[in-house]
């Protein structure tokens, strides 16, 4: 993949039932900051959205916003970011993110991030992007999905070369030094198959 400049993540609008799902929020914005990579984000100033983008702009690093206007004149976005991208749907927030990152990460997060991580991924199946797919294991948070992930290949709903596609850390390191390394698979039709 070569250099990572900025990094799409997935997160919920709640912290959380424990501390070290902020915790590990924090410890992603460092590796951010330090590799000076920038965070891509939904815009919102709450829950671990909050906890990240406040981490990185309090140690000096770059984040960018995508916000809808719905959720702007709810007022929960933020208002310190290094810009911010206001767009009319969900669906353009999204194609936005995706644009404007190397690689995706989800936090823990609820059915917004599920979605969203769900989306990229399948994305990056059918070819619409080459970037690398995270999920920061925080508290084998996403240990479900991973055995679902797993369900599906083995019941062949999933080709068996998109079985391991989501890179899985529990280590912010870790999980953007694999990243660096990341090779897209490539797409075949189902004629090929």
């Amino acid at each position: 993949m070569g250099k990572i400049n900025s990094v799409t993540v997935y997160c919920g609008s709640s912290v959380g039932a424990s501390g070290i799902y902020q915790q590990q929020a924090v410890a992603l914005a460092s590796e951010l900051v330090n590799r000076k990579i920038t965070l891509v984000y939904g815009g919102g100033r709450v829950g671990i959205m909050g906890v990240l983008a406040n981490s990185i702009l309090e140690q000096g690093g770059q984040v960018i916003g995508v916000m809808p206007k719905l959720l702007v004149e709810r007022e929960i976005s933020h208002t310190g970011l290094t810009k911010i991208h206001i767009v009319n749907t969900m669906h353009q927030r999204k194609q936005k993110m995706i644009d404007l990152a190397d690689g995706f990460i989800a936090l823990p997060g609820g059915f917004g991030t599920l979605e969203e991580f769900s989306e990229v991924f399948t994305w990056g199946q059918i070819g619409l992007h080459a970037k690398p797919c995270g999920l920061l294991n925080v508290n084998d948070y996403w240990a479900p999905l991973v055995a679902m992930i797993e369900k599906m290949a083995d019941e062949k709903f999933l080709q068996e070369k998109y079985r391991h596609m989501a890179i899985v850390d529990d280590n912010p390191a870790n999980l953007l030094d694999r990243f660096l390394h990341y090779t897209a698979l490539s797409v075949k039709t189902y004629h090929d198959l």
